[in-house]
Parts: structure tokens; sequence; C-alpha cells
């Protein structure tokens, strides 16, 4: 009996461990598909949230100031830097290495349903739609 417990224990133990292993982290820096941007992911508010850190182009090429979110159709929002802005926040879980909510897009100032997606560990794969109509792009972690 106690060999059949130690046994059931060991492998419960590595079964569990193997689960926790394969789940991956969102947290970190990454860089976007086209390499124009980094995005700060981490943990708030049971969820997560991503921030815009670095920007290749950081300053408005027209003016020479630093670039700000002028797509957004507020007038006072429109006026924010584009370093620091928040694309999404408070993404809820919504399965296994993957969350969802709405995500900012500063290309169009409009904001979509949209999925976050580690799909290994240097890999993200963020989506977003427009009613039936579903697009995405590959993120990888900043400076791997």
């Amino acid at each position: 009996m106690f060999s059949r417990f130690a046994v059931l224990s060991v492998l419960m133990a590595a079964l569990l461990g193997a689960t926790a292993a394969h789940a991956q982290s969102a947290d970190g820096t990454w860089l976007t598909q086209a390499g124009d941007a980094h995005v700060k992911i981490s943990k708030c508010g049971g969820g997560i949230c991503g921030i815009i850190v670095w920007l290749r182009e950081p300053h408005d090429t027209a003016t020479g100031q630093p670039a700000t979110d002028s797509k957004n159709p507020n007038p006072a929002l429109a006026r924010r830097p584009m370093i620091g802005l928040p694309l999404f926040s408070g993404m809820q879980a919504s399965g296994p290495n993957k969350w969802s909510g709405q995500i900012y897009n500063a290309d169009d100032g409009g904001s979509y349903a949209s999925s976050v997606t580690v799909t290994g560990a240097d890999a993200l794969r963020v989506e977003g739609c427009v009613g039936a109509l579903c697009g995405g792009e590959t993120w990888t972690r900043a400076g791997h």
C-alpha cells in the first residue's frame, strides 16, 4: 500500500512539474513584427498589461518633437507621448498561455477585440478582430 502511494505521489509530482514547465510567461519586453517598437508586458490587475517602451523612430519627422498618439480621435489623447502609451491593460487569462481583452492600435486610433498567446519561449502571437475580420502578428522577445 505504501509503495503504491509513493509511486503515485512521484508520478503526480512529475506531472504537475511538467505542467508548470509548459506554462510560459508573457512578462518581458517584446519586439513587434515590424521591428519598430518594444512593448513591455507585465502582470496587472489579475491579468496582463502592455506599454510601448521604445520606438525605432521616437520623434515625429515633420516636427522633430517626440512622437505622439496623433491618430487618436480624442484630441486630449492625441497629444500623449507614444513612449509609455498603454496598448492593452487588464487582459485576462482565457486559456493556457493566452490572454484576451482589448488592444489599442496606434496606427489608426482604434481599439479591437484581441488575444495574446505565448507560442514559444521567445514568441508571442498578437491577434485582433474587427467583426469577423481578424489579423495578427508574431512578436519576439527583445534582445533575442
